[in-house]
Parts: C-alpha cells; sequence; structure tokens
C-alpha cells in the first residue's frame, strides 16, 4: 500500500468520481483508475461499485476511508515536526577560528547566529593552530591563508589586503628594502607556516615568492604586530590588524609597489560534513553576515623610504 494511493483514495470519495479527483490532484484519469485497482488487489478487497453513470464506495471502503484519513494525518503531522525542527535547527556545531579575526569579526556573527538558533550549541575553539578537523571531530573551520591539499571542501569567503611594514625607527637604524629581494637582508617577523614559506609578492605582474628570515616566528598576527611596534623587524600583516597603527603613524607600510598577494579566508569542512543542514545553515550565514570591510584596505598610503617616511603620492 503506497501513501499516495491513499491520498487518491480520499480524493476520489471526496469528489465521487474517478475524473474529478483526477482534476483535483493534476493526475491523468488512466492513472487514477490504475492505481485504485492496485489498491484494491493489494487489499484483496473491492473498493468501489463502478457503473457507466456513477462510482460508489463499498462498506469497506468506508472502513478504508477512517483509517485512511488517520494514517494521512498521522504523516501531515510528522512532516510538520520535522519541517519545524529544520527550520529552528538543533544540534551541536563544533569549529575552529583564528584568534584575531575570529575576535574582531566572527564573534559578533557567530552571537548573531547563536541568537537566531538558540537550539544550536556551537562549540567553538579560537586558536592560530591548525586544526586537525577530522581526528579532532571539528565541523568546520575557518582559515585564512594558503590552503594545503587535503580531502577537505574549501568555500572561499573573501581575501585580506596584505602590508609588509615596520616601525619608523627600524626604518632609520636599518633602511627599508626597495624590492621585495632586498627583504634577504632584513629582520623579518615570520608568522607561522606562512612566513617559513616565504613572503609573496607581484613583480611585473608575475607572482614572486621571495624567502625570508628574521629573529621571530609566531604563530598570531597580533603579537608579531607590537614586534614590528616595538622595531623588532619588518612584518608582513593582514590590512586588519595593521591598519591602526599605519594611520596612527607607529607602522609604516614598505613595498607597496609590489602589491603583496592578498591572503583568502575560506571555510573548510570535511567531505562527511557537506550534506550537513547545520554547516550550511552556518556558512550562509557568515557568508551574509561577515562585514565587507573584513576585507577592505582602509590603511593610508604612506610608505617607509631609505631616508625616512614620507606619504607616497
Amino acid at each position: 500500500m503506497r501513501i499516495e494511493d491513499l491520498e487518491i483514495f480520499l480524493a476520489t470519495v471526496q469528489t465521487g468520481s474517478f475524473t474529478r479527483a483526477a482534476e483535483k490532484l493534476s493526475l491523468s484519469k488512466q492513472y487514477v483508475s490504475r492505481r485504485m485497482d492496485a489498491l484494491e488487489a493489494s487489499l484483496g478487497v473491492q473498493l468501489f461499485v463502478r457503473n457507466t453513470r456513477s462510482l460508489r464506495i463499498t462498506d469497506l471502503g468506508h472502513e478504508l476511508r477512517a483509517h485512511a484519513q488517520h494514517i494521512l494525518g498521522a504523516v501531515g503531522a510528522a512532516e510538520r515536526a520535522i519541517s519545524e525542527r529544520r527550520d529552528r535547527l538543533q544540534g551541536r556545531l563544533k569549529i575552529t577560528v583564528p584568534m584575531s579575526f575570529g575576535l574582531r569579526y566572527l564573534a559578533p556573527v557567530l552571537s548573531g547566529f547563536s541568537r537566531q538558533h538558540p537550539s544550536v550549541q556551537l562549540q567553538v575553539e579560537v586558536n592560530d593552530l591548525f586544526a586537525d578537523l577530522i581526528g579532532e571531530d571539528f565541523d568546520m573551520a575557518l582559515r585564512i591563508g594558503r590552503l594545503p591539499d587535503s580531502s577537505l571542501i574549501a568555500r572561499k569567503l573573501g581575501e585580506l589586503p596584505m602590508y609588509a611594514c615596520c616601525s619608523p625607527d627600524y626604518a632609520r637604524r636599518h633602511g627599508v628594502p626597495a624590492t621585495p629581494h632586498e627583504l634577504a637582508g632584513h629582520q623579518c617577523l615570520l608568522y607561522g607556516r606562512e612566513g617559513q614559506s616565504g613572503w609573496q609578492f607581484n613583480m611585473d605582474g608575475n607572482p614572486l615568492t621571495v624567502p625570508v628570515q628574521g629573529p621571530m616566528v609566531a604563530n598570531n598576527g597580533e603579537f608579531l604586530c607590537d614586534a614590528a611596534l616595538a622595531g623588532c623587524g619588518i612584518a608582513f600583516l593582514p590590512s586588519f590588524i595593521v591598519e591602526a597603527p599605519i594611520q596612527a603613524g607607529l607602522l609604516v607600510p614598505v613595498l607597496q609597489a609590489y602589491s603583496p598577494a592578498p591572503l583568502q579566508v575560506s571555510v573548510v569542512y570535511p567531505h562527511h560534513r557537506q550534506g550537513s543542514l547545520l554547516v550550511q545553515t552556518l556558512f550562509d550565514f557568515i557568508r551574509l553576515n561577515l562585514p565587507a570591510s573584513s576585507f577592505a584596505p582602509r590603511v593610508l598610503p604612506f610608505e617607509a623610504q631609505q631616508d625616512g617616511v614620507r606619504q607616497a603620492g
């Protein structure tokens, strides 16, 4: 017995004919007639008395009518319950986000998601280390920078403008590089594996990766920004970290003519989470609510020069 057959049966009883039942359900009369023949055959009883001018329901048909109404009512209630649960969303989402970007931009976004979906428990780890999503049972991660080849699904959110910069004091004491290749003679402040694999610039329209080395390696951009402010060396950081000290004149960009390559911001999740409604809903919420200003270059165009600091242009 099929749910569809019970729906056709009730429509036939209510309208009194196969033709009107077919019109009500947007089906063909032949299909309705075949399905009722199949229903009678599966039950082994006669549900209708047919003649050329009328269609009459039998006693067993009346009995089936009550059961069919109960069954279809229960099916409808189940569909509504599941739909309401889907709309409310329930469950747990374990995610990991980078510290500086997470605290500045994602914290208010995730708070908004939590208010909208109070039945979802967000378990958020704020950490600049790359977590093993599968091994540590994460549902999602927000990552900044080049992504290693993996089985994870990556979806781009935007790009972060990058600035190589140093303090005015460092520029006066050590000078500044005129080209990316001259970074080899400078003290560079390295951000984790990004710094150790080299800094990316653009030279004559072509990507250029230059090796760098220096007195400090850290996995947090705010930490490296403080080191640059203290005159420890040249840092290579996204605009949202260095824009305020640049605007205040505490840091000055270098090598702007070589258009440092931006860092990609991505949401990644394991392949087996691809069909998760929770994951998809959270990704859409982040994509729609993350401020466009997160990716906008807003720093002032100052440039450090060998003989001091001047305003570009």
